[in-house]
């Protein structure tokens, strides 16, 4: 049985583009292609077609990652389709539990740094899109520290499965 993730921002071309190319790399590495699917969205519409941020391709690139994006508009009929929705910051988190037509769909949200080692108050990744480059870098840090986590959290999830 398939895994499905998929992370969330706000009009996915930033930072879910970004935590999608990152985590389906850490999928890769650990052999697990044929077990976990991973995806993208955001919250609102606007950019639905276009590819990702220029600066989101460029440091994806210059670090290695992927960078094949078309941004879509997440819907709320997803949600039986997914095993972990990742929100990128607390309003998705907030809009997408608003979406959640069921107690079960609204338990998959999580935010993405919850499975960062830097624990904390403040788990947001910052919307680097109206900034500079740098933003663009500490997004992606960001998004490499928690991955790991999130990749055990989604390992231990597949070998529950399997017992």
């Amino acid at each position: 049985m398939t895994y499905r993730v998929c992370f969330v921002c706000t009009g996915n071309i930033c930072r879910s583009p970004m935590a999608e190319s990152v985590f389906r790399a850490r999928v890769a590495e650990a052999g697990l292609e044929e077990r976990v699917r991973v995806d993208s969205a955001g919250t609102g519409g606007w950019h639905e077609g276009e590819a990702a941020d220029p600066r989101t391709v460029s440091v994806l690139e210059e670090h290695g990652y992927g960078t094949e994006h078309v941004a879509r508009r997440f819907e709320p009929s997803w949600f039986g389709l997914l095993d972990l929705v990742i929100a990128l910051d607390r309003s998705h988190l907030k809009a997408l539990r608003r979406l959640a037509p069921t107690e079960e769909d609204a338990r998959k949200i999580r935010l993405l740094r919850s499975y960062g080692p830097e624990g904390g108050d403040d788990l947001d990744v910052p919307d680097p899109y109206y900034g500079g480059r740098d933003g663009f870098e500490e997004c992606l840090e960001m998004v490499e520290a928690a991955s790991d986590g999130l990749l055990a959290a989604v390992r231990e999830q597949l070998e529950g499965r399997a017992a």
